[in-house]
């Protein structure tokens, strides 16, 4: 297996990211994207070799993920990836969507152009990822796309709100729909909403962003139990 990417992530602030911190971030895309399985027990020299760096870094991030709830120590052996059930997915899929729904529509009328145009580059690497089946990139790039339109209404605090409840999901459906071809077109989905903000469409925002985060919990965050589990 070549070694997964650990992209150079921006921190919303504009403060340049550790080393530690991006691969903190790759680790937690690939937890969050169902490659880190829950009840695995993962080493820190194994896990440098899949992304191609050193084992002191993964580390200390492994140690970051532990203070988080989303890995715990295994003694002498690594960490083990803890699970997520369905009713903590129901509830933080929710709460994204008390959230993200009503600020990503009220954007509609008070994000300015230039700034919705900036994060069109994101959204198109979200689609080029889907597409080439990295689910650890897509991942991360939709991080980077739905926290950025976030700070586009100036609340810092909501933002980490969402960021952490980003971090404890689980996207298990994800290989299954890389696998179906089917990836590509919720990828697109990003560029639907971008479109529909610089229409200043609220409405429209409204639909696509309900449409999306169902996706989420509905079919994004299924446990795959074989190539069945996403239809």
């Amino acid at each position: 297996m070549a070694p997964q990417h650990i992209p150079d992530l921006p921190v919303l602030g504009g403060r340049k990211p550790s080393h530690r911190e991006r691969v903190a971030d790759a680790l937690r895309a690939a937890l969050i994207a169902g490659e880190l399985r829950p009840g695995e027990v993962y080493s820190a020299p194994g896990l440098a070799a899949r992304f191609g760096v050193s084992a002191t870094p993964v580390r200390e991030a492994m140690l970051d993920l532990v203070k988080e709830g989303l890995v715990d120590t295994v003694p002498n052996k690594g960490f083990r990836v803890t699970a997520v059930s369905e009713r903590q997915l129901d509830e933080y899929t929710h709460i994204r969507s008390l959230i993200e729904i009503p600020i990503t529509a009220g954007l509609a009328t008070t994000a300015d152009p230039a700034d919705l145009e900036a994060l069109r580059p994101v959204a198109q690497e979200i689609v080029t990822s889907a597409a080439a089946g990295d689910l650890v990139a897509y991942v991360e790039a939709d991080l980077r796309f739905h926290l950025g339109l976030l700070a586009l209404a100036g609340n810092a605090h909501l933002v980490e709100v969402v960021r952490d409840l980003r971090r404890r999901s689980r996207l298990y459906g994800l290989t299954a729909l890389a696998e179906a071809g089917r990836l590509q077109a919720s990828a697109e989905e990003h560029l639907e909403l971008l479109d529909a903000l610089r229409a200043r469409d609220e409405e429209d925002v409204r639909d696509v962003m309900t449409r999306h985060l169902g996706h989420v919990r509905n079919l994004w965050a299924a446990p795959r139990k074989g190539r069945g589990a996403v239809t």
